[in-house]
């Protein structure tokens, strides 16, 4: 970031982002002012460490059980095997686009949606999702963006089993109705000590679905910073 000329600069995640930036929020550059991400990472690493005994830790509990049981084959593969499926992602734009679909439960309903009911959710329309899987298409990034995955499946679990302090800058955090699971409050406070914004607010794919609802959450949780 100060190659680029910034001197003061927030880092937000969601999805695979939210794990790149607790990662950043831990390592706390001088420069960087506070985190933001929208995806509660902890409880997929370790689900079993979170209180489920108020009603919205209980329903955040059976979301992420479900999801690790029956909504995550593709994370799986690519945790564990990705060249095995990169082959079918540089060979066929069918394989990829199917790949791409049935990314978890949420994605799979939503982006469905757009062709079979012509009810787009948000910003995911099918011109926008034809443009994000004709982008890995022709750039043939299938293979290593399934690679991705592998590489850090196994940076996480050499973390995790050092153990970590958590990050000792700020922290804001918005947990979206339609992400895979609606993490509660006190699930965050617990692994977020500086957690310093909290709010309840689209979906799984928040900066592209609801673009400006994620922006105006970015700017809430930043303005303490500035």
């Amino acid at each position: 970031m100060p190659r680029l000329g910034y001197t003061r600069y927030v880092a937000q995640g969601g999805d695979v982002g939210a794990a790149v930036t607790d990662v950043v929020g831990r390592q706390a550059p001088e420069d960087l002012l506070g985190i933001h991400m929208n995806r509660f990472v902890p409880a997929l690493i370790n689900p079993g460490a979170f209180s489920a005994e108020f009603e919205e830790e209980r329903a955040a509990a059976d979301a992420i059980n479900a999801f690790r049981t029956t909504g995550k084959a593709s994370l799986i593969e690519q945790n564990t095997r990705p060249q095995t499926i990169g082959y079918a992602l540089l060979d066929s734009p069918i394989a990829l686009a199917a790949w791409m679909l049935d990314h978890d439960t949420d994605a799979y309903y939503k982006i469905s949606s757009a062709f079979v009911a012509g009810k787009p959710s948000g910003n995911l329309t099918r011109d926008h999702i034809f443009d994000d899987i004709t982008t890995y298409w022709l750039t043939g990034t299938g293979a290593s963006a399934a690679r991705s995955y592998w590489e850090g499946a196994q940076a996480g679990a050499a973390a995790a089993a050092a153990g970590q302090a958590p990050p000792p800058v700020p922290v804001g955090f918005t947990t979206f109705p339609g992400e895979i699971w609606r993490t509660p409050r006190s699930w965050v406070e617990q692994a977020y000590p500086t957690l310093t914004n909290f709010n309840n607010a689209g979906g799984h794919f928040a900066a592209w679905e609801e673009p400006e609802l994620f922006a105006t959450e970015l700017r809430a949780a930043s303005r303490s910073l500035r």
